[in-house]
């Protein structure tokens, strides 16, 4: 239950399972001559990106631990499910930043399969707030259980 969210959140279309930021970055404006992305501000924001998906494996990681271990599930989920669709939705904004106007294609000779599919799944991201629970919803569950707010 724990990672179900999350999963949902991160499942991609095969043409994408390569894909990483650094790599799209990198043809869409290359490196300097220290190795680095020549735009910093695209640079920072892939580093953000990155880290922030590896500290959500890493917390989801420790919460499955605990469930095996025997401790009882909390509002874990509900945090999970929040935080995974806005990371999800804000890696997906970045990438159709990087691909331009090119990663907004739907159809036709113009755009390439990646670039097709970098705009159904920028567009994806945008349900994964609905599915499993809206995150409106999840933010109710989580005022109330973990803030002891009234309903």
């Amino acid at each position: 239950m724990v990672g179900e969210s999350v999963a949902a959140g991160g499942a991609r279309v095969d043409v994408l399972k390569p894909y990483t930021l650094r790599k799209h970055a990198i043809e869409a404006v290359g490196l300097d001559e220290l190795g680095r992305l020549t735009d910093p501000l695209l640079r920072h924001d892939i580093a953000a990106s990155e880290m922030e998906q590896a500290c959500m494996r890493l917390t989801v990681r420790r919460a499955n631990d605990a469930l095996k271990a025997g401790s009882q599930p909390g509002a874990e989920s509900s945090i999970f499910k929040v935080v995974g669709t806005e990371l999800n939705q804000r890696r997906w904004a970045l990438a159709t930043r990087i691909g331009g106007l090119d990663a907004l294609g739907w159809e036709g000779d113009g755009y390439s399969e990646r670039d097709r599919a970098l705009a159904r799944q920028w567009l994806r991201s945008r349900g994964n707030t609905i599915e499993g629970g809206s995150s409106e919803i999840q933010r109710d569950i989580l005022a109330r259980s973990v803030l002891g707010l009234p309903k």
